[in-house]
């Protein structure tokens, strides 16, 4: 007798802020889960957002989410100072939450994050979509763990952004509110680095912030670097919000992971050199060069991240790895010398 096949995991969504919402959302649908409903105060958010996933209903009420025992999983990319607190939440109904980055604004909110979710036991994910949702990247995954290059000795990450590619809402100018650029963006390469270096514990060595293109939006810090030393490599990260105009492409992200036979580079985006689309792999090893094109490569993330909340184990990513991304972030953010004159944090 064939045993009946279980029904699928449902998931809902509650904040829609940022368009990383559509990616999270998507990757678990592509991993069989079922999107049952979503909450959004903002009426042109949830007019979008129901247009692209009719399947789900728009409650007024996020505690019909929330109380709701059928749902395991909530995904959520609010505004990035009410981010953590939803989290909170989300756990403390019972429900494992994956929300967009950064998953904290303060070394406070990540306290109590932690906290948290050391006492409900539930999975609190972060969705770094520069490698979870990024084929090249899940390729150089692949083959760093095969030994392509021998021991990774240094990531250098580079996350370039456009200003201009689209609209943006004011909290994205509002220090308070989004937490800064090394908080926010570098936080995909603080990821990066400990997944490809194999780092468990890291510092930060020396961090530098600075507006010093845009004046007329004096809280936004467009440019930011950082230097990493962990217990499996070093790593730096270069972060910014000047993509010219020309590349065609929100931004020219780069990773370079340099091993002890080989490295390996990754241009995620865009290749300048005119081979068309992204997920670009170019892989240099004792025997030559070679440019592997990754655009076929499957995503693991939210099967895994299914399999995590079904059966409680941690194949997605280790919850340790994602606290201390996100701690290298804040603390790279707390402790960045300015570069020009602008506003100090408060």
């Amino acid at each position: 007798m064939t045993a009946a096949p279980k029904p699928p995991l449902r998931f809902a969504a509650i904040g829609l802020n940022h368009q990383h919402i559509y990616g999270q959302t998507q990757a678990m649908l592509d991993a069989g889960a079922e999107l049952v409903a979503f909450h959004a105060e903002e009426d042109d958010l949830a007019a979008a957002y129901a247009r692209v996933f009719a399947q789900a209903q728009r409650v007024q009420d996020k505690r019909a989410i929330l109380e709701d025992r059928s749902i395991a999983l909530v995904v959520s990319a609010t505004i990035p100072d009410l981010r953590a607190a939803g989290a909170i939440e989300v756990m403390r109904h019972g429900k494992d939450v994956m929300v967009d980055k950064p998953g904290a604004i303060s070394l406070d909110e990540l306290a109590a994050l932690r906290q948290v979710q050391r006492e409900t036991g539930r999975i609190f994910s972060v969705c770094f979509s520069e490698r979870f949702e990024n084929r090249a990247t899940e390729k150089a995954s692949q083959l760093v763990a095969a030994g392509a290059v021998g021991r990774v000795l240094q990531t250098v990450g580079l996350g370039p952004h456009s200003l201009r590619n689209n609209p943006r809402p004011d909290w994205f100018f509002q220090r308070k509110r989004y937490g800064g650029i090394l908080c926010d963006i570098a936080a995909h390469q603080c990821d990066q680095f400990l997944h490809f270096t194999g780092s468990t514990r890291a510092e930060v060595v020396a961090s530098h912030v600075g507006n010093l293109g845009n004046p007329e939006t004096p809280e936004l810090e467009d440019f930011g670097e950082v230097l990493l030393r962990g217990d499996g490599g070093t790593g730096f990260i270069r972060v910014d919000w000047f993509t010219p105009k020309g590349l065609g492409v929100w931004g020219d992200g780069r990773l370079t992971i340099l091993g002890t036979e080989g490295t390996i580079e990754l241009r995620k985006y865009i290749d300048i050199g005119g081979r068309p689309g992204g997920d670009h792999l170019f892989l240099v090893d004792g025997t030559g060069t070679r440019y592997i094109d990754c655009r076929a490569e499957p995503l693991p993330y939210g099967p895994r991240l299914v399999h995590d909340v079904l059966h409680r184990t941690e194949t997605a990513m280790a919850q340790a790895h994602c606290f201390l991304a996100t701690e290298l972030a804040l603390k790279a953010q707390a402790m960045a010398v300015r570069l020009d004159d602008g506003p100090k944090p408060s």
